[in-house]
């Protein structure tokens, strides 16, 4: 381990408690965040490393279906029961609580396949995405600002993240549109581990998946007053993946009305192969003086 990713590995490191009743029981630390709340990508992925605990080896997870239910706290360690509800002879079924206080922050169900042949096709990547290595960094966009969230964003993720075509952190430049894209990759090596790799995907794909529904309002993160939750994420894992290779995440919003913003992504690896799909709808309170 080595760099920003060292907190984030930690984090996914649960703790077994040994109780066996009904349910695996897993406990897991928080990750400190600016505004006192945990981090909806950390406590997924952790949800999915409580139900991967439970799970043969040759069964890597394929799916995942989650609702945020309250606001988790970062001062608290979380509690992971995980029900393991089929295992079939191909697929394996569990659903996972995640709790602070003896309430539940996150309900998940997450669905594991063993390796089976079958056709394949992929969508193409879009053409003509700058390289990562062109665009400028959270650092080089927020440098100089001394704001707790803007340093946290700038130098305290686990990943590098750089936009295509430019970042919403302070305002909204060109055309508001309801796509972009994210080139991503972990500060830090994982290792060979499959399903850390797929664990930590769910985690960052959490961070800018509600950002097209920004971007087509030409509402900026620095919006006084702008509330953004998510409520439910789902992920399907296509292929096997690296997070310490670029990715690129391919994000778009087909709608957004009622409070409420709905987002899809693509994740492509650097060669063009879709590795996962996301989609997730959150809510988006924008003050009155800062719509379009």
């Amino acid at each position: 381990m080595n760099g920003p990713i060292d907190g984030l590995l930690s984090t996914l490191d649960l703790t077994d408690t040994g109780a066996r009743t009904d349910e695996d029981i897993f406990t897991g630390p928080s990750q400190w965040m600016p505004r006192g709340r945990v981090f909806g990508g950390q406590v997924l992925a952790q949800s999915l490393v409580a139900a991967m605990h439970t799970v043969p080896d040759d069964r890597p997870v394929h799916s995942m279906h989650g609702y945020f239910l309250r606001p988790g706290d970062v001062n608290e360690h979380i509690t992971f029961a995980v029900d393991r509800i089929h295992d079939g002879r191909s697929f394996s079924t569990r659903r996972t609580q995640a709790y602070q206080s003896s309430q539940p922050i996150l309900s998940m169900i997450a669905s594991f396949q063993h390796a089976d042949e079958g056709v394949s096709h992929q969508l193409d990547m879009p053409a003509d995405i700058p390289d990562p290595e062109s665009l400028p960094t959270a650092a080089d966009v927020l440098s100089g600002l001394d704001h707790e969230i803007a340093r946290h964003w700038a130098t305290e993720r686990p990943f590098d993240m750089r936009h295509v075509p430019s970042p919403i952190y302070l305002s909204v430049e060109g055309p508001r549109v309801p796509h972009q894209a994210v080139w991503l990759r972990a500060i830090g090596t994982i290792g060979d581990d499959q399903k850390l790799h797929r664990a930590a995907l769910a985690y960052v794909s959490d961070y800018s998946i509600l950002e097209p529904v920004l971007r087509r309002h030409g509402v900026p993160w620095a919006t006084p007053g702008l509330k953004v939750a998510s409520l439910d994420h789902a992920m399907w894992w296509h292929r096997d993946v690296r997070v310490d290779d670029w990715l690129l995440y391919v994000q778009e919003s087909p709608s957004s009305g009622g409070g409420r913003g709905l987002s899809i992504g693509r994740i492509f690896d650097r060669s063009g192969v879709l590795v996962a799909s996301v989609a997730q709808e959150g809510m988006v309170r924008v003050p009155t003086s800062a719509r379009d």
